[in-house]
């Protein structure tokens, strides 16, 4: 059995105007933990990533495309206005914003494109057709100041939730075949709930699902892979989010990883939780 080690160790984090800590554990049937996650402080991001493809592959496209995303950020944030930087006033008063987080959804954007490419071109050069080779799911967040909006990005059926006033909330649409059924009014002869309908990856192009999110101090955030959500009753995750603070998220995701394995999860499991501060 291997135990992918996290591109984030499991401590806590401190982000712009939040607290962080997120695990990954390989469960109690997978031989290989194909998910990973990236924390990075200095730049207010938290995102987790669900390879797929077996034979070590999910462990290099969780990881690749983690890299991928972290460095072309990096790379291309400083270039944001001021405005979504310190919430402070445009640099250029001719500038029209309509949403101030509008250049960072941009940004991510070009960042999930970039991403998806370079691990495109990797299962071509591997001689994989479009729709095979390896994968992986992306989903998290970016707060580039304590005053900045919250920009979401997400592709395949990981999740990311916030709890506020002791209400969870999904804040994410699973991209799966089995959600668009149900979207669709089906009820019986339902499809797999598994079934991706894209992923990281496998083809030249991803639409990836872009959102800005306002948070308040006391909002708790959580990012899992479906080896959590798919198997944890959301009531009892809501319960378990409930007893977040600053000293107990380290706490929180360990309990989580129990909750899903007691609950006979088959996958790979992996939390974030954030506490806004």
């Amino acid at each position: 059995m291997t135990r992918t080690i996290p591109l984030s160790p499991p401590r806590v984090h401190r982000l712009p105007g939040m607290l962080v800590f997120g695990a990954t554990d390989v469960g109690t049937v997978r031989s290989n933990n194909e998910d990973n996650l990236l924390i990075d402080e200095a730049m207010g991001l938290a995102m987790l990533a669900d390879g797929m493809g077996g034979h070590a592959a999910g462990e290099v496209a969780s990881a690749g495309v983690l890299t991928e995303m972290r460095a072309y950020l990096a790379q291309h944030a400083p270039a944001l206005p001021a405005f979504f930087a310190d919430g402070g006033p445009e640099a250029d008063p001719d500038a029209t914003w309509s949403d101030p987080a509008a250049g960072a959804l941009r940004l991510l954007h070009g960042a999930v494109t970039h991403a998806n490419a370079r691990l495109y071109a990797h299962n071509c050069a591997r001689g994989r057709t479009e729709g095979d080779g390896m994968g992986a799911t992306l989903t998290g967040f970016w707060r580039a100041s304590a005053v900045a909006p919250l920009v979401a990005f997400h592709v395949g059926d990981s999740r990311l939730y916030r709890l506020r006033g002791c209400v969870l909330e999904q804040l994410t649409r699973d991209q799966t075949l089995y959600q668009q059924a149900l979207e669709a009014g089906m009820r019986d002869r339902l499809p797999a709930r598994n079934v991706l309908l894209q992923a990281m990856g496998p083809a030249p192009a991803v639409t990836p699902e872009l959102r800005s999110h306002q948070v308040v101090e006391g909002d708790v955030l959580m990012l899992c892979s479906d080896g959590l959500h798919g198997t944890v009753a959301h009531a009892e995750i809501e319960a378990t989010l409930a007893h977040a603070n600053s000293s107990t998220l380290g706490a929180i995701c360990e309990r989580l990883i129990a909750m899903a394995k007691e609950s006979h999860s088959r996958d790979n499991i992996t939390t974030v939780v954030a506490l806004c501060v």
